[in-house]
């Protein structure tokens, strides 16, 4: 038995256990490599929306102040907003942060990226922070500016095609001349 035991150590050191083989490191997981989107000087530096991106923007926008006016409805029991509160509302809605706004790279074109747009996909990089909140917020701010509170409110009240076609697909909208993009699912709470 010794002989054996000693033939059997003699061998394992020699010729390795073979464990590597069968115990080793598992086999390597083919890797994916996906890219952040190249952003051009004017995409890095400008403090305007890059005009490529600003169909996107009065979306992301007109979700945005269609979400808060909803919510501000729904404390007073879904009835019509006093002046006084709308006004309130579209100024909060334009000076919140933005942070879940960025641009991403999809099909080899860049599209801005969050809530109540449908440019999210699975496997991409997201661009936020840095310039896009401000820009989205000054966007926003020029909205309610040029179109009034009171025009934004009424579309609001006929529901939200209605205030992204007075946004973003009239004459003079970013989005004229573009077919409208349906009505984009509702962000999930837990959405990553």
């Amino acid at each position: 038995m010794r002989a054996a035991l000693a033939a059997w150590l003699v061998l394992s050191l020699l010729g390795g256990t073979g464990a590597e083989d069968t115990c080793g490191d598992p086999p390597a997981a083919p890797s994916r490599s996906i890219p952040a989107p190249q952003l051009s000087p004017e995409e890095r530096l400008s403090p305007h929306m890059p005009e490529s991106l600003r169909c996107d923007a009065c979306h992301a926008i007109a979700f945005q102040i269609e979400e808060q006016l909803r919510k501000a409805e729904g404390k007073v029991g879904k009835k019509a907003l006093k002046e006084s509160d709308y006004i309130e509302v579209l100024e909060r809605s334009c000076s919140q942060d933005w942070e879940s706004y960025g641009v991403l790279e999809l099909d080899g074109e860049k599209r801005l990226s969050g809530p109540g747009l449908r440019t999210q996909q699975p496997l991409s990089v997201l661009v936020s922070g840095g310039p896009w909140p401000g820009r989205l917020s000054k966007l926003c701010h020029g909205y309610v500016g040029e179109r009034g509170e009171a025009l934004i409110y009424g579309a609001h009240r006929r529901g939200p095609a209605a205030l992204r076609q007075l946004l973003c697909h009239g004459d003079k909208g970013p989005c004229a001349g573009r077919k409208e993009r349906p009505e984009p699912r509702k962000a999930l709470q837990n959405e990553l």
